[in-house]
């Protein structure tokens, strides 16, 4: 599958890329024997071939739910800036 200029020249348009005459050939160049490269994997057989979700086999990793008390108000509030009626004090936004 061949690339025309006039096809790169629209995707550089469309990336908002300028491009000399001089890339513009180098890039046709570039893409052309991409594609062909790419276009060899539609010789492979696959037919036996089942589709995969993931290369590797990934499995959900993580812990059970385990209900744990929280620290103490006390040391929770320790850290904040501004505390009132054992709450955080935060500026009004409007």
């Amino acid at each position: 599958m061949a690339i025309s200029v006039k096809q790169v020249e629209q995707v550089a348009y469309l990336a908002r890329l300028e491009l000399t005459e001089q890339e513009k050939q180098i890039f046709t160049q570039q893409l052309t024997a991409i594609l062909e490269y790419a276009d060899k994997l539609n010789e492979l057989d696959t037919e036996q071939v089942e589709p995969l979700h993931h290369i590797l086999p990934i499995y959900n990793v993580m812990r059970e739910d385990v209900v744990q008390p929280g620290p103490p108000r006390e040391e929770t509030l320790s850290n904040a800036p501004l505390v009132e009626d054992g709450q955080f004090k935060v500026p009004r936004i409007i």
